[in-house]
Order: C-alpha cells, then structure tokens, then sequence
C-alpha cells in the first residue's frame, strides 16, 4: 500500500472529518440535556451529573461493540472478504442487544443503590433516580448503534453515522424541550426525550446495516458461535474501558465530596470535556479504521507510516481545541447553569482543561492505533497501572488543595500524562503489528 503523504492525509480525513462531526453530535445528547435541565435549577443539574455519570460508565464499558467491530470489520475488508466483514459486524449487532437486554433489567434494579453511593444528599438523589430510571430503557438502542457504527467504520464509511447522529440530535433536542418545558415533565421529560431519540438513531442504522447484508447475500439471524466469539474478542476492550472509566469515576467522588457547588461544576466541565475528547477522537476512529485494513492486508511499513502522520493531525487538533476552550472558558458557564458559584468555579477548571488538549490528541490517536491492531490486552493492562497512579494522585489534590481545579490538575499530569507515557512507549516497538 505504497502512498504518497498527501493521499495519506486525504485518506485520513476523509473518514476523520465526518467521524470529528459524527463524534460532536454524539455528546450532544448530554450537551443537550445539561443545558435544559441546567436551568430548571442547580440541584436538578447536580442530579444530572450523578446520573449521567453513571450512565455514560455502564454505557462506555460497552464501547467495545462499535471499537472491536470496527478493527474486526476492517482487517476482513484488507483481506478482501466483505462477505466476512459483514458477517462479523452482524455478530457484534446480537452480542449489543443481549448486553443492553441485561444492563437494562439491572440498572432498573439498582437505581436507588447506584444512586445512594454518591452520597450527595436526598434532593440531588431524587432528581438523579428520575433520570435513571427512564435513561436504562436507552440502554438497547444506543448499544445497537454503537455495534452497527462500527460496522460501517470497518467498511470505512463514515458518512452515514454522520447523518444519523445530526438526525438524532435535532429529534433530542426537541424533543426535551417539548417534555421538560411544554408538558412540565421536568427531569423526566429530558430523560424520556433522549430515549426516543436514541431509538429512532438505532432504527435507522439497522435498515442501512440490513441493506448491506443483504446485497451480498449475508443472513442477518444470530449467529451463537459468532456472537461468542465477539463477545471474547471484546473482553480486553471492556477491560480497558473499565480502568478509564473508574478513572473518570474518580473525579465524580472527588468533587461529590467537595459539595453541590462543585459537583455541579463537575458536570459541565466532565460533559464539555467528553464533548471535545470525540471530537479529538475523529482521528483515533480513522486510526482503528485504518491501521485495521493495512494490518489485514499485511503492510507492516505502511501502518507505521500513516500512524505517525495520524499523531502529527492528533497533537494538531489538541492544540486548536485547546486554544479554543481557552478563549471560550469564561463565556460558556452561563450557558449552562444562573448560578454565579458554578461559573466562577467553571472557569478556572476549564481553562487546566485547554492546557491538556493536545497531549489528549495524542493519547487518543494512539488508542484508536493500538484498537485497529487489534492489542487490547496491553491497552487493558496499561489502563490498570494508570488508574493506580492516578487514583491517590486525585485524593491528595482533593484533601490537601481542597479544590476542583487541582483535582483537574491532578487528571491532567497523572491520568493524561500517565497514558501518552505507555502508549508512546508502546508504538515504537512492533509487538502489536500482527498483520493478516
């Protein structure tokens, strides 16, 4: 796969730029809804945060669906099988509606228990176990979704997700507007609006997947052996993601333990955080993408190639997201919530959050690399050291500078700088270039 650096970069951003878009509106469910329930009062959005994060927890630790479905997908494209290719993805669509069956029936369950171990107070728990409560039954659609994108990242086609994610996005933000404010339904109305855009987004992608399989003749039943399979592949990804995401869990306590004042700053800074690490992620979807079909195709020069033009775009786009939080950082917390507290605090927090930026875009490029090689077990056992450094790092920022922009400083020099240190070190061998 012999190319110049210019075809390079086209490559790249042709399915970058519509994964940056696609990976924008996706935050823009939980944009959406802090914004709304921002202004119903601070306490609805501290339950909010408790909620959300929750939700964002149970559903990242299946992000394995779209990732793992994705590098599958592309390394049988690189081989020159796309009957294969869809044949897998279709496996990982099952495994998604047997996982999100289960985390539905037990998140109904668990609600009040989930809740009470923030321990933020009765008023923020109730409005955090309304939201929850309505949220789970999202729990189907939004990981069908996950899986069916990843199967058209495989088949590097990432326009489609594009269209569905604005589509679903416009559906959410009116449709919590017309329940939290047109019938009064408060909390509930923008949980129950999400929810019925995250089931339209699923419907659609499933037509586009069917399609596909049906043109070269792909049967779409279930597949036991196939699904097992997909399910053991992902385990390494699952494990990965549930070191980062008790990371981030790390943070919710930490601020849950410095007040409602904090934690409600906590929320917006997480979900502008969160919206600008998809955005740095564009690169990191091309990567699995990418790296997957030459890896299949066996072209160990040209992977190493284009992976080091990915992290020159990835250290690229860190540095203009950073400046931009920087410029924006005073002028986004009335956005999102009256209280002068919040965005007094916000604005120190965000302002720590700009000068991570571009070590974000470089970590990030080099977890969508190591995913589209298919090296999960090294990405879960990494995860693990940098969730032990970290996890002391953020008690002491919070006991002894007893703020959350130390606890911010503390996720950007020990959980960031922690993971570019074992992903840098990780690239320049060749241990995860397994091709074919």
């Amino acid at each position: 796969m012999a190319t110049s650096s210019g075809s390079e970069d086209r490559e790249i951003l042709r399915l970058a730029v519509p994964a940056f878009l696609a990976l924008v509106a996706e935050p823009l469910f939980l944009l959406a809804d802090s914004a709304i329930v921002g202004h119903l009062g601070t306490t609805q959005l501290a339950g909010l945060g408790i909620a959300g994060a929750v939700l964002s927890t149970l559903i990242s630790l299946c992000i394995f669906l779209a990732y793992g479905t994705t590098a599958s997908v592309a390394r049988r494209i690189g081989a020159g099988d796309l009957a294969a290719a869809i044949r897998s993805g279709i496996d990982g669509v099952w495994l998604a509606v047997v996982i999100g069956a289960v985390i539905t029936v037990l998140g109904a369950l668990g609600t009040p228990v989930l809740v009470e171990a923030f321990g933020a107070g009765d008023r923020v728990s109730d409005q955090a176990e309304q939201y929850l409560r309505i949220g789970f039954l999202g729990a189907v659609p939004l990981l069908v979704m996950l899986a069916a994108t990843g199967i058209l990242r495989g088949l590097q086609d990432t326009r489609t997700p594009l269209v569905v994610a604005v589509g679903g996005n416009l559906a959410n933000v009116g449709l919590n507007l017309l329940l939290v404010y047109g019938l009064d339904l408060g909390i509930r109305g923008s949980a129950l609006g999400t929810v019925l855009a995250q089931t339209g987004s699923a419907a659609v992608m499933l037509v586009v997947v069917d399609r596909a399989a049906r043109r070269h003749r792909v049967s779409r039943r279930p597949s036991p052996e196939g699904v097992r399979l997909a399910g053991r592949a992902g385990v390494p990804l699952l494990l990965r993601t549930i070191t980062l995401r008790a990371s981030l869990l790390v943070m919710t306590f930490g601020a849950t333990s410095l007040g409602e004042t904090d934690l409600a700053a906590m929320q917006i800074a997480m979900t502008l955080w969160s919206f600008l690490a998809f955005t740095l992620d564009a690169i990191a979807i091309a990567a699995q993408a990418i790296t997957g079909r030459y890896l299949g195709a066996g072209d160990r020069a040209g992977t190493r190639r284009i992976t080091r033009r990915m992290l020159r775009w990835g250290a690229l786009s860190g540095i203009v997201t950073g400046i931009a939080l920087a410029a924006l950082a005073p002028l986004l917390g009335p956005l999102f919530t009256a209280d002068d507290r919040v965005q007094d605090l916000l604005t120190g927090v965000l302002l720590v959050a700009a000068v991570a930026q571009p070590l974000a875009g470089v970590v990030f490029v080099l977890d969508g690399v190591l995913i589209g090689a298919g090296d999960g077990r090294y990405l879960a056992w990494v995860g693990l050291v940098v969730l032990v450094v970290f996890a002391p790092t953020a008690w002491v920022a919070v006991s002894f500078g007893g703020t959350l922009v130390w606890l911010w400083v503390a996720f950007g020099a020990a959980f960031m700088g922690g993971r570019a240190v074992v992903l840098l070190a990780r690239e320049r061998t060749e241990a995860w270039m397994t091709v074919g």
